[in-house]
This record gives structure tokens, sequence and C-alpha cells, in this order.
């Protein structure tokens, strides 16, 4: 099977790419730095010929008001180049509780990411996972302040990024789902909890404040992030800082 991989050189689509290739599939990746462009629509038609499946893992540069425009552009860009070139499964990845976040900039763009491709005509998929592992030590840039650490008590359930390419290769081989599946991490914990964590084995000396109110994650109301029912991914997340 001839899967195409945009966004196929970044922390999901790069160990995609290696997943599928393994598993005897022929998956190429595409990307800028490959001469495709999804906001122009440069490449495009080259990187859907003979592709059997796409994966879009392309992302928007910012988490603001721009987001949407970047989502609504790309995805009728591929989604005509898909049509165009008889692609028969479109895969994305997004996230548990996308559409429980209304307040959020970003998260409104990837609801409107998913719109758009349900409307695309083409056979597809929806991945939604929950927050990647990798992002911790973002999350604790966000609200930094010399010794301390401001963040809130979300619930969230974080998940390798080894663990959401291996579901996002598996869905990608497997018959479109017109739906979505949900994968998670095995535990849930309170964001500020985490935080203390991954400083505590990390050897750093600031302290986590509670904040309900600090960086992104002060929006999220309740448990929406997390999904217990999910698929859920082996790897915990203290064997991951390992």
């Amino acid at each position: 099977m001839k899967i195409a991989v945009i966004g196929g050189t970044g922390l999901i689509g790069s160990q995609v790419v290696e997943k599928l290739d393994a598993a005897g599939h022929e998956a190429v990746p595409h990307s800028l730095s490959t001469g495709v462009d999804v906001l122009s629509g440069q490449g495009l038609e080259g990187a859907m010929e003979g592709a059997d499946v796409v994966v879009n893992l392309t992302n928007s540069p910012t988490f603001d008001e721009a987001s949407p425009a970047f989502f609504r552009d790309s995805m009728d860009n591929l989604l005509a180049a898909a049509r165009n070139g008889g692609v028969g499964h479109f895969v994305i990845l997004s996230i548990v509780g996308v559409d429980k976040v209304p307040e959020l900039d970003y998260y409104r763009a990837k609801v409107l990411q998913e719109e758009l491709l349900r409307g695309g005509r083409v056979p597809y998929s929806i991945v939604r996972a929950t927050q990647f592992m990798e992002f911790m030590d973002a999350v604790l840039t966000w609200t930094a302040d010399g010794d301390h650490v401001r963040l809130p008590a979300t619930p969230i359930q974080p998940i390798a990024a080894g663990d959401v390419a291996a579901a996002v290769a598996e869905v990608a081989v497997g018959a479109p789902l017109n739906g979505i599946r949900n994968i998670g991490g095995p535990e849930v914990f309170a964001l500020d909890d985490l935080g203390r964590l991954t400083l505590s084995r990390k050897g750093d000396t600031r302290s986590v404040v509670t904040d309900p109110t600090a960086g992104m994650f002060a929006a999220v109301k309740g448990d929406v992030l997390t999904d217990t029912d999910a698929h859920l991914a082996p790897t915990r997340y203290t064997d991951w800082l390992s």
C-alpha cells in the first residue's frame, strides 16, 4: 500500500513513516523541505500520485486566531488534490475533547479541520489523541516565573508520541472509519501534579503553584481532555521520563 504522509518529517509524521515502512508499506514523507506546500498547493498533485491513503499531520504554526485560516486553506487544497488523485482514504490527527473547548482558538480550528474532512467526499478517519508527553516541557515554560511554575489542576491523560504514531499507522492501513477513534495514555493526572512529577524527575528545583487561571489549559472545564474508554496506549509517563 502506498501512503502519502503530509507533514511526514515532524515529530509524529517521521515515526508514522518509519512504522509503515517497517510493516512493508510504501510510506512517502512530504513537507516543505520536500517541496510540498499545503497552503499554496505546490507539490500536492505529485504527492498524491499513486497514493492509496493520505495521512495529514501538518499543523498550524500558531495556536491563535490565525490557526483557522491555516486549516481551512490547507484542507481545501489537500482534499481537492486527494479527490483528483483518486485517494481512497484520508486520515487526520486531532485532539480528544477538541469540540468541548470552544474558548480556545486552536481547538476551534481543529474542529473546523474535522468538519472539512467530513464534508470532503473522500472516505476518512479521524484519530483523536490526548495530550502528548513530549509537550510537557513546553507547558512548563508557558507560565514559568522565576522559581515557580503556575499550572491549573486540569485533568490530562498524557500519551507518548510513539504510541500516537503507532495508532495513526494502524488506522491508515485499515478500512476508513468514516468516524473518530479516540486514543489516550494509560493514566490520568492533574496538570499541576504532572508538573511537579516532571520537575522532580528532572532534578529541577522550581515549585509548581496551583493556579486555575494559568496558561492555555485554564480554559478547559472538567475532564473533557481525557477519555478512559479510549484505546489506551501502553507507555506510562514515568517510564517515558526514564
